[in-house]
């Protein structure tokens, strides 16, 4: 890499910002943004950077532009039209009971709950089936920051320790705490906040395996006996991997084996064992291939493992750990037309979650793989089963984009199902209709989209409409309830969700056709979707909108710098929007990523993160959509810095006149850190500045 950087001088400008001193500014426009141009050359390309100082996010000349680019935002937004009702009926329809995924262990039933008037979710217990609920840890008891939430993150094999994350402000980074369930308190030890996955207990409850990660070194397996320095704590696994690898380990069922896994960012991992019984050596399972493993237990000496390898649609594989080699793997369930989503074993059985046309099917098979039947869910939407392979009990979940969540205790022997929870929205199912059409990209490839809207809607060619999607690193977008999916249908508008490549919808081939090189397929079948909603008279740029967070923000900011044209208004949540200098934010960044997007220091990966990174595509003079974009303080995955330069350059640039708005939260992140009314009242703003800008009345 060539690189030349030329420091910028203090500005007058700047330093205005940093006094409130008023500078050149458009009547009633956005607050002044100094332009100090910082020169490098990067594989021979100069790029020239602006609002490089806006980098320095504890600068007083970023705190000051911060505070007055929030009030910017809040004044222009104080000027919406009857948000109220917006505000009321998202009130409706998210403040309602949720519970969490329950998890038996020693008869014991753990899961987090909200209840319709909390703000932070508590951590519950039912001591048996039919045991009354018990709130083990309540955050607004244990911390008077609202910003502050908890969340279980390891339970013993008999129910008796729990280990709890506690995260501030949104930020990836928690502190571990061990609580005793019986006398309810909590153990002294503690893990120090960083980056960690997940706690696995031994069985004989000395102490626990943990897996933290470094940014820049890399993650580490770590073993933490009880009432001992975690500063001491002894390294099992990981010395070999670097900041792109995320580590996991679980402790087996029987307490014998531990199992690791190293996961190269969303498209390849590594399989290790351990015989801790024997305290043997760590042993690969899976390693030197170019695909996704996933691991669960079948028994106490067999593994199922479902992969993309020689299966792009993937398989499940049978494999006996005293034998382990690739050559003694045997197919179990082959690779079928619809790809496989997950997997668990319970009872002895295989569940298999499958997409059929991105909507959930549940099938069973013996552990030989003979076909045993379908497991009928409430209709399309998105589900599953979660169990464990020695006991019957199974849990399988449901919901849609009109029906909100539900969940089944499944007897894995008999197929019987009990309701355990569900939550109750004031909607009507029957009043929508949720369809799937079909469209073709750029480059010919037909790609499929969810749209929601009132039967009979009268296609006009001027239906309000939200388009969303995310488009990256495997994740399936499928029909969950969402609730500005029903705000929309209820006014008469359209909600569409296509599933452009990027994701898992069908496979390792859709995910691997837009990352890296192929990212622009990402973009493409996007765009691609607002064009077909146009030409077949849902809408017209006029009355379009579209919304993405994290890596749909990036999606969401290349489709408004490649065609601004063809949308009205814009919102951009957390996102990724500086490619090619995303690598360099080390303090808060997630190199994992970087297999995803690319790396802007290699000079191939440089030429096409150049090509779409939507903050190099800002031109002045361009009649860009309105804009609203939000980031928080708190984000340590996806550094706010973009979403601040991305509203400078934009402000700057637009010719059309409308607004461009950023909001900083100094108190979330990426990872929540709102209390739920703010979540509300957040979500209720942004619709409200989407029906604003399409003259939603």
């Amino acid at each position: 890499m060539n690189s030349l950087r030329l420091a910028p001088r203090a500005s007058a400008g700047i330093l205005a910002v940093a006094l409130g001193v008023a500078v050149s500014q458009k009547p009633n426009g956005p607050p002044p943004t100094a332009r100090e141009d910082y020169r490098e050359v990067l594989h021979g390309v100069e790029l020239i950077d602006p609002y490089h100082w806006l980098e320095n996010q504890s600068s007083p000349a970023t705190r000051a532009w911060i505070e007055a680019q929030n009030s910017y935002t809040h004044s222009m937004l104080g000027r919406m039209p009857a948000p109220k009702a917006i505000r009321r009926r998202l009130t409706e329809l998210m403040k309602i009971d949720t519970i969490g995924m329950p998890r038996e262990r020693g008869g014991r039933y753990f899961f987090s709950r909200k209840r319709a008037d909390q703000d932070r979710r508590v951590v519950c217990m039912r001591d048996g089936l039919n045991g009354k609920d018990e709130v083990l840890l309540d955050p607004d008891a244990l911390f008077p920051d609202r910003s502050t939430t908890i969340q279980p993150s390891g339970i013993s094999h008999d129910g008796k320790l729990m280990a709890y994350a506690v995260r501030q402000s949104g930020q990836d980074e928690v502190e571990l705490r061990i609580h005793d369930v019986d006398s309810r308190k909590d153990l002294p030890d503690r893990l120090p906040k960083g980056l960690y996955s997940g706690v696995s207990f031994r069985h004989d409850k000395r102490g626990f395996y943990y897996s933290r990660r470094d940014r820049q070194a890399g993650g580490r397996i770590y073993y933490h006996a009880f009432a001992s320095d975690p500063g001491r704590d002894v390294e099992v696994f990981g010395k070999a991997t670097g900041p792109g690898q995320f580590l996991s380990a679980g402790v087996s069922e029987d307490g014998r084996y531990l199992l690791i896994t190293v996961q190269h960012g969303w498209a390849r991992n590594e399989v290790y064992l351990q015989d801790l019984e024997k305290n043997g050596p760590i042993r690969p399972i899976v390693k030197d291939i170019d695909e996704l493993f996933y691991p669960e237990w079948a028994g106490p000496a067999s593994l199922v493992v479902q992969t993309g390898w020689k299966a792009p649609k993937r398989r499940l594989l049978l494999v006996d750990i005293e034998d382990p080699a690739p050559g003694r793997w045997r197919e179990i369930v082959p690779e079928s037309a619809d790809p496989i989503q997950w997997f668990s074993v319970i009872g002895g059985k295989l569940f298999v979650t499958y997409l059929h046309n991105v909507h959930t099917q549940v099938k069973t098979f013996s552990l030989e793989g003979k076909p045993l039947g379908e497991v009928p869910l409430p209709g399309i939407g998105s589900g599953g089963m979660f169990g464990r392979w020695n006991s019957d009990e199974g849990i399988l979940y449901f919901s849609s984009f009109t029906m909100p969540f539900r969940s089944y205790r499944y007897n894995a022997r008999t197929g019987a199902r009990d309701l355990w929870f569900e939550s109750k929205a004031p909607v009507d199912p029957a009043k929508f209709v949720t369809k799937q059409v079909w469209y073709t990209s750029k480059d010919g490839t037909r790609v499929p989209m969810f749209l929601v809207h009132r039967k009979g809607l009268k296609l006009d060619g001027n239906r309000p409409t939200l388009l969303t999607g995310y488009g990256g690193f495997n994740a399936s977008m499928t029909p969950y309830f969402a609730a500005p999916a029903v705000l929309w249908a209820e006014r008469d508008g359209v909600y569409a969700l296509p599933n452009i490549r990027g994701g898992g919808e069908f496979g390792e081939e859709w995910h691997r056709a837009g990352m890296l090189d192929k990212k622009q397929n990402v973009f493409d079948d996007f765009i691609a979707a607002a064009e077909w909603l146009i030409a077949n008279r849902y809408t017209n740029p006029a009355r379009l909108a579209i919304e993405g967070a994290s890596n749909g923000g990036l999606l969401v900011g290349a489709a408004l710098t490649q065609r601004p044209d063809l949308f009205r208004a814009v919102l951009c949540l957390y996102p990724d929007l500086d490619m090619v200098r995303y690598y360099r934010y080390k303090e808060n960044n997630n190199p994992p990523a970087l297999l995803e997007y690319g790396n802007g220091a290699d000079a191939a990966q440089f030429k096409f993160l150049y090509a779409y990174s939507p903050y190099e595509r800002v031109k002045p003079g361009t009649n860009y959509p309105a804009v609203l974009l939000t980031t928080g303080e708190g984000d340590t995955r996806v550094p706010p810095q973009q979403a601040c330069k991305m509203a400078a350059k934009l402000q700057w640039a637009t010719g059309s006149g409308r607004p461009v708005l950023l909001r900083y939260d100094t108190k979330s992140g990426h990872a929540g850190g709102r209390p739920f009314s703010q979540v509300v009242e957040d979500v209720a703003t942004e619709q409200a500045f989407l029906f604003w800008q399409l003259g939603v009345k």
